[in-house]
C-alpha cells in the first residue's frame, strides 16, 4: 500500500510504516527544520510543500492512504480555542478538499482531544460531515500513548475513514476483545481494562521495566519525570508544560542523586518512539528538536494503526 502524508512534521508515519512495507508517495510540510530533515532522510520522496496549494500537486497514481495531523493549536485546551476561525485550524478544510479531489481509499487523521468540543462540537461535526458527503464511512477513537509501550500519557483523537466499506473504520480502531470489555463494563459495571497494557522501555537508560511509570519510575536508573503521565500531553507539556514557543522549559526529571534537570532531545525522541538521534540532523538546535517532538504523533500508535489497516484491507479483498 502507498500513502500520502500531509502536515508531515518529521514523519512519524514513515518511521512507523517502513517495517510494514507501506510506501510514501509524497509529503506536505512547510516548517524549515522539518523540511530539512525530510530532505536529508527521505530524498527520494517529494515534499509538495503547503497543503493550501494541493490542487497543483503532481501525484501520478491513486492514493491508498491519506494520513495527516492538521495543526492542533487552535483546538488545544491549552490555547485560545479559536477552532476553525484560526488559519491553522482551518487547514482541516484543506484536508477535506484533498480527500474530495484525490479520493484515497483510506483516511487517517489525528488531533488533540479538544477538537471534539471546540466551538461546542460544531467544528468537528462540520469536518466529519464534509467527509461523509464525499462518500466516506468514518470511525474515531481517543488513543493514549501509555497503552502502546510509551511511559507517558498523550491522548489523541484518531479518525479512520474508508471510501466504500462502512465497517472498516471500527475494525481498525476497535479490537473484538476490546469491544467485549466495553460491553462487560456496561452490563456489569466493571472497569474495562486496556488491550494495550504492557511494560516500558525507560527513555533515560533504555532498560526494560514493568514498573508503573505513574508511581515512581525506572527500576534501574530510578529517574522519573515530574508528573510523568502528563509528559507530552495536549501538544507540548512536559512536567510543568510549555508556554508559547519556549520549547526549553517544563521538561523536568529528577536524577538518582536528587538533582533536577531538563529532558534532552534524545530522551524526548525515546518518549515518542523515534530512533535515537532521529532529529539530530546537520544544523539542528535543541529548540528545533523539542518542537518537532511536541508536534509529532507517537510512532507505536501509528504503527498499530497501520498494521490494523493492512490486516483489514487484506481480509476485505
Amino acid at each position: 500500500m502507498n500513502y500520502l502524508s500531509v502536515c508531515s512534521g518529521v514523519e512519524a508515519a514513515t518511521v512507523a510504516w517502513n517495517s510494514i512495507g507501506f510506501e510514501p508517495i509524497g509529503y506536505s510540510e512547510i516548517d524549515k527544520f522539518c523540511c530539512d530533515l525530510l530532505k536529508q532522510k527521505y530524498p527520494q520522496t517529494p515534499n509538495f510543500g503547503d497543503i493550501n496549494g494541493h490542487s497543483t500537486w503532481q501525484i501520478p497514481r491513486a492514493i491508498d492512504i491519506l494520513i495527516g495531523g492538521t495543526p492542533c493549536q487552535s483546538f488545544s485546551l491549552a490555547g485560545l480555542r479559536r477552532g476553525t476561525d484560526d488559519p491553522r485550524g482551518g487547514l482541516v478544510y484543506r484536508f477535506c478538499e484533498l480527500v474530495r479531489d484525490r479520493k484515497p481509499r483510506w483516511i487517517v487523521w489525528e488531533n488533540v482531544q479538544g477538537v471534539l468540543s471546540a466551538n461546542g462540537g460544531r467544528d468537528f461535526g462540520s469536518f466529519i460531515g464534509s467527509l461523509a458527503e464525499f462518500g466516506y464511512h468514518l470511525c474515531w477513537r481517543v488513543l493514549d500513548s501509555q497503552h502502546f509501550g510509551l511511559p507517558h500519557r498523550r491522548k489523541r483523537v484518531f479518525l479512520i475513514g474508508h471510501h466504500s466499506d462502512r465497517t472498516s473504520g471500527y475494525k481498525v480502531l476497535f479490537e473484538q476483545a476490546c469491544l467485549s470489555r466495553i460491553h462487560q463494563k456496561r452490563q456489569h459495571g466493571k472497569k474495562a481494562s486496556s488491550s494495550f497494557e504492557g511494560s516500558y522501555d525507560c527513555p533515560f537508560c533504555k532498560s526494560h521495566t514493568t514498573l508503573d511509570p505513574k508511581k515512581t519510575g525506572c527500576n534501574y536508573c530510578s529517574a522519573w519525570v515530574k508528573n510523568p503521565v502528563n509528559c507530552i500531553s495536549d501538544g507540548a507539556h512536559m512536567g510543568g508544560g510549555l508556554n508559547g514557543q519556549d520549547y526549553n522549559s517544563g521538561r523536568i526529571i529528577v536524577q538518582p542523586d536528587g538533582k533536577v534537570r531538563r529532558l534532552t532531545p534524545l530522551e524526548l525522541e525515546r518518549l515518542m518512539g523515534f530512533p535515537d538521534n532521529y532529529t539530530d540532523i546537520s544544523g539542528a538546535k535543541d529548540g528545533n528538536r523539542f518542537k518537532a517532538m511536541a508536534n509529532s504523533m507517537c510512532v507505536p500508535v501509528i504503527k498499530w494503526i497501520g498494521e490494523r489497516i493492512a490486516m483489514v484491507d487484506s481480509t476485505s479483498k
